[in-house]
C-alpha cells in the first residue's frame, strides 16, 4: 500500500518537525529512498568528506606526501569542534594525522589546514569531476567573516558514500583507507541515537558488534545533517538525513532535528532488518 510505503512512513514520522528534512538512501539492491533529495542544504562539517577526497587524490597523484610534516599556524585557528583550537599553534604532525582529525573529531582547525594545503579550487574541481555537481566549498571556516561554509544536496552526499562503498574513490586501497577513517568518526548521533545500543558496543558487552556505521555529520545554525553507511548482518545501506529551517538554533543532544532524524533512521533500520537486507 502506497500510504504505508517506507517513504510515506518517513514523512509521517517527521510531520511535526518544525523545519524541513531531506532523506536519501540506497540499499544497493535496487531500492532507494528519495525525499527532497535534490534540494540544496548548508553542508556544515559534511563538506569535510569532500576535502578528504581531494587530500587522497593529491596523495595518489604524488602531490602530497601523507607522511610529511604539516604545522598548525595561527592563521588556521577557528572556534568550533575539535581539539586543536584548545592547543597552541606551532604543533607539527604528519599531514595524514591532521586529515584524520578533520573527520574523526571534526576538527575545524585541521579542516582549515587541509583547505589551505589543498586549495579550494582543487577541492571543488574534484567534486565536479566525480559527479558531485551540486557540491561546493565556498571558503575556509570563519564564522565571523562568512555566513556559510559549503553547500551540497542529499543526493550528492549519498553518491559519495555509494562510491566509497563500491571502492570507486581513486582506488580500492584508498577507498578502504577512507572507509576506516569514517568508521572511527565520533559524531553519528542522528544515525544511531535510536539504534539498539547493545548491537553497537562490542567493547562493553563482549558480544559481536552486529551493527556499525561509517559516517560524517555536520551542524551549523542553519542545519543539522548526518549521513553515511550502515553495516548489518544482512548487508549495508547508505542513509543521508539533512535538515534546515528549524526554529531552534542552539546546539544540544535533544535538538528536534536530532530527535526526528534519529526516528527516521531507526525506521529505515527496522525496515531493512525486517526485509533481511532491502528497503522494499
Amino acid at each position: 500500500m502506497e500510504k504505508l510505503s517506507l517513504s510515506a512512513r518517513l514523512k509521517a514520522e517527521v510531520v511535526s518537525f518544525s523545519g524541513k528534512m531531506a532523506v536519501y538512501g540506497d540499499d544497493f539492491r535496487g531500492n532507494k529512498i528519495v525525499i527532497n533529495e535534490n534540494e540544496e542544504f548548508e553542508a556544515a562539517s559534511c563538506i569535510k568528506v569532500f576535502i578528504l577526497t581531494e587530500f587522497f587524490r593529491q596523495v595518489k597523484m604524488g602531490i602530497i606526501n601523507p607522511e610529511a610534516p604539516l604545522t598548525y599556524e595561527p592563521k588556521h585557528y577557528i572556534i568550533g569542534s575539535g581539539l586543536l583550537r584548545s592547543l597552541e599553534s606551532g604543533i607539527t604532525m604528519k599531514a595524514k594525522h591532521f586529515a584524520k582529525m578533520m573527520i574523526i573529531i571534526s576538527d575545524n582547525v585541521a579542516a582549515n589546514m587541509m583547505i589551505d594545503k589543498l586549495g579550494i579550487d582543487n577541492i571543488n574541481k574534484t567534486c565536479q569531476d566525480l559527479g558531485f555537481t551540486s557540491t561546493k566549498l565556498h571558503n575556509p571556516i570563519n564564522f565571523e567573516q562568512y555566513e556559510r561554509l559549503g553547500t551540497t544536496t542529499p543526493r550528492d552526499y549519498g553518491h559519495f558514500y555509494e562510491k566509497l562503498y563500491k571502492e570507486e574513490l581513486w582506488s580500492p586501497e584508498i577507498s578502504r583507507q577512507m572507509l576506516a577513517i569514517f568508521k572511527d568518526q565520533h559524531y553519528n548521533t542522528m544515525l544511531t541515537a535510536d539504534f539498539p545500543q547493545y548491537y553497537l558496543d562490542s567493547e562493553d558487552t563482549g558480544d559481536e558488534e552486529l551493527i556499525y556505521v561509517a559516517s560524517k555529520s555536520g551542524s551549523m545554525d542553519a542545519c543539522r545533517n548526518d549521513g553515511g553507511l550502515v553495516y548489518t548482518p544482512y548487508g549495508s545501506y547508505s542513509l543521508i538525513i539533512f535538515t534546515k529551517k528549524f526554529k531552534d538554533p542552539l546546539y544540544y543532544k535533544e535538538h528536534e532535528a536530532i530527535r526526528y532524524g534519529s526516528k527516521a533512521s531507526r525506521l529505515v533500520l527496522d525496515q531493512y532488518l525486517a526485509l533481511k537486507g532491502k528497503f522494499e
